[in-house]
C-alpha cells in the first residue's frame, strides 16, 4: 500500500479559496509597510526595470507558465538580456515551450549558463540535449519546484510574473483582460520568496476586483502590448480520441476503476489533457450520471471537459492550479467553486498537498519498464521531450496511479526491459493499461485480490513485454555519451536519474 494521507475534504469545498488566501496563510511574512511603501511601482519600459533592480552577470530569474506556448514575457526579457550582453545567466522558469526558441542562441553564447524547469519541449530541449548548457539543466516536479524555492535551495533573484490584469499596485489575476489565462497557481511561490517581484501585464486597471496576486509582495509593474496569445495556452488535444484503439483503453480504464471501488460518492479524480485521458473523464461522466454518484473534487490543470462535470454536479468543486483550455478560463472567472490554488498546495510533498487527498489520477508514459518505472521526459533516442509536470507528484499521491498507453507506437515497444530516462519511480504506479493487457503492479497485492474473479484481460508486465517485442522486434540498445547534461529531481529534493548528451539532430 501507498504511504499516503487520509483523504479529507470540507463540505463546503472552501480550505482554498484563490492564491490570494493561500499568501495570507503562508508561512512567509509581508515585507514591513514602511519598507515596502513606494510612491510609484510601475516603470516604463524593461530597460529602466533591468537599471531599477539592476539585474546584472550571474543572477537566477524565473517565470511561469500560464500562458504556456502563447508566452511572450520570457522572450522579452531574453531580448534584454540579449542587448545588454549578461552572461553566466540562470533561468528558473515552471516550463519552457517552441516559443521559447530565442532561448537557443544566449544558451549557445553562454549568456544562460543553467536553467531549472519542470517540463521542457521544443528547439530548446534538442539544443540542450545536444550538450550546448554550458551547466546543468534541473527538470523537477510541479510540487518540487516550490518545495526547493521555500526550503532556500533554489533562490530566485527576480521573479517576472505575467499577469493578465493588474493594478498599479501590483495586485493582479489572470482571469481578465486581452491575455486571460486563468490560474495563476505556479507564480505563488515565486511571488512570496523572490528577492525582486515584477508584474508584467497588458491590462492595466484602476482596481482589481479579485487579486490572486498580492500586490504587497510586489516591486515593480511593468505594462507592455501584450504579455502574450492567450490561445497558445491549449494544452493537449482537448477532444477526446477517436482512435478505436485509445477508445478500448478507455473503457477498459474506466472497467478497472469501478471493479476496484473507486467509482463511488466522494470520489476524486485528475487526469492529463490527453485524448485517452478525456476519453476516460468522458465514460466516467456517463458513469456517474448513471449512478447518481457526486465525487468530492477534481484537480490539476483543468480542463473543459472538468468544468462540464463541475457544472453537472459531478463534483462539489475543482482545485485549479493551471487552467489547460480557454473553456476553463472561463469557469475560473464565473465559477465559485472553481478554486485557484498554488504549486505548493497543489504537490509540494511538506505543505500538506492536494495530490495527497486523490482517489484517482490517469497518467501517460512515453515508456515504462519492468519495474514499472515511467519515463516522460526524453523519447526512446534520448532527446528530451517533456518532463515530469505533475507526474510524479500526483503517482505517489493517489490512492490507484493509472498508467494508459498503447503497447507499441510506431513499431516501437512502449513497455521496456529498462527505461531511458526515469521520471516517475516504479513504486508509485500501481496498474498499467494497454490494449493488449492491464497489468497490476505486484507491490499491489491489494488490488490483485480484489480482481481475482475479475473477466478484465489481467496480464504481467513480462509478458506484455514478449507480446511486445514479438511485434517489434528486440530495439537496439540506445548509446548516449558520457557527457551529464541535467539530473532528474524528485519531488523531495533526491536526484533520481542523470541526462546525458545524444546527437545527431539538429536544433
Amino acid at each position: 500500500m501507498k504511504n499516503v494521507l487520509n483523504r479529507v475534504v470540507p463540505d463546503d469545498c472552501t480550505p482554498f479559496q484563490g492564491a490570494n488566501q493561500l499568501i495570507s496563510q503562508g508561512k512567509h511574512k509581508k515585507l514591513d509597510p514602511i519598507q515596502s511603501k513606494m510612491t510609484q511601482k510601475q516603470v516604463e519600459s524593461i530597460t529602466r526595470l533591468f537599471d531599477l533592480i539592476p539585474i546584472t552577470d550571474g543572477m537566477t530569474l524565473s517565470f511561469h507558465h500560464h500562458l504556456r506556448n502563447g508566452d511572450h514575457v520570457m522572450n522579452m526579457v531574453l531580448h534584454e538580456i540579449k542587448r545588454r550582453n549578461l552572461s553566466h545567466m540562470i533561468l528558473a522558469p515552471t516550463a519552457i515551450f517552441p516559443v521559447h526558441e530565442p532561448l537557443v542562441e544566449l544558451i549557445k553564447n553562454k549568456q544562460v549558463v543553467s536553467i531549472i524547469t519542470n517540463y521542457i519541449n521544443g528547439p530548446v530541449a534538442d539544443a540542450i540535449s545536444e550538450g550546448h548548457l554550458s551547466g546543468l539543466l534541473i527538470m523537477d516536479t510541479h510540487g518540487g519546484r516550490p518545495r526547493a524555492i521555500e526550503s532556500g535551495e533554489l533562490k530566485i533573484d527576480v521573479a517576472f510574473i505575467a499577469c493578465p490584469t493588474s493594478d498599479s499596485k501590483g495586485n493582479g489575476n489572470g482571469m481578465e483582460g486581452m491575455s486571460a489565462c486563468g490560474t495563476l497557481g505556479y507564480a505563488i511561490s515565486d511571488l512570496l520568496y523572490a528577492k525582486h517581484r515584477v508584474v508584467i501585464t497588458d491590462h492595466l486597471v484602476d482596481h482589481v476586483q479579485r487579486a490572486d496576486i498580492d500586490g504587497s509582495y510586489v516591486d515593480y509593474v511593468l505594462e507592455v502590448q501584450r504579455i502574450g496569445d492567450p490561445n497558445g495556452i491549449v494544452s493537449g488535444t482537448t477532444k477526446p480520441t477517436r482512435d478505436p484503439i485509445q477508445l478500448k483503453i478507455a473503457r477498459d480504464t474506466l472497467k478497472l476503476i469501478d471493479e476496484l471501488g473507486y467509482i463511488k460518492p466522494g470520489m476524486s479524480f485528475q487526469t492529463g489533457a490527453g485524448g485517452t485521458s478525456l476519453a476516460v473523464a468522458l465514460d466516467l461522466k456517463q458513469k456517474m450520471l448513471e449512478r447518481n454518484i457526486k465525487g468530492s473534487f477534481a484537480s490539476g490543470g483543468i480542463t473543459g471537459f472538468l468544468v462540464d462535470m463541475l457544472e453537472s454536479h459531478l463534483f462539489e468543486c475543482l482545485y485549479d492550479v493551471q487552467c489547460f483550455d480557454l473553456d476553463a478560463v472561463k469557469s475560473y472567472l464565473k465559477n465559485k467553486n472553481h478554486i485557484a490554488m498554488s504549486a505548493s498546495k497543489y504537490g509540494n510533498p511538506y505543505d500538506d498537498p492536494i495530490v495527497n487527498q486523490l482517489d484517482v489520477v490517469i497518467l501517460g508514459a512515453t515508456e515504462i519498464d519492468l519495474d514499472f518505472n515511467v519515463n516522460v521526459t526524453t523519447d526512446s533516442s534520448g532527446y528530451l521531450i517533456g518532463g515530469s509536470g505533475g507526474h510524479s507528484d500526483t503517482a505517489f499521491g493517489a490512492k490507484l496511479t493509472i498508467i494508459t498507453t498503447n503497447l507499441t507506437k510506431s513499431r516501437t515497444s512502449m513497455v521496456k526491459d529498462h527505461v531511458t530516462t526515469i521520471t516517475t519511480p516504479g513504486e508509485s504506479i500501481d496498474c498499467l493499461v494497454t490494449e493488449r493487457g492491464i497489468v497490476i503492479n505486484p507491490r499491489r497485492q491489494d488490488l490483485i485480490e480484489k480482481l481475482k474473479n475479475t473477466k478484465l484481460n489481467i496480464v504481467t508486465i513480462e509478458a506484455l513485454y514478449q507480446k511486445a517485442i514479438h511485434m517489434t522486434g528486440v530495439p537496439k540498445p540506445l548509446q548516449l555519451s558520457k557527457k551529464v547534461i541535467g539530473m532528474v529531481r524528485y519531488r523531495d529534493g533526491s536526484i533520481i536519474d542523470t541526462l546525458y548528451q545524444v546527437g545527431g539532430k539538429s536544433s
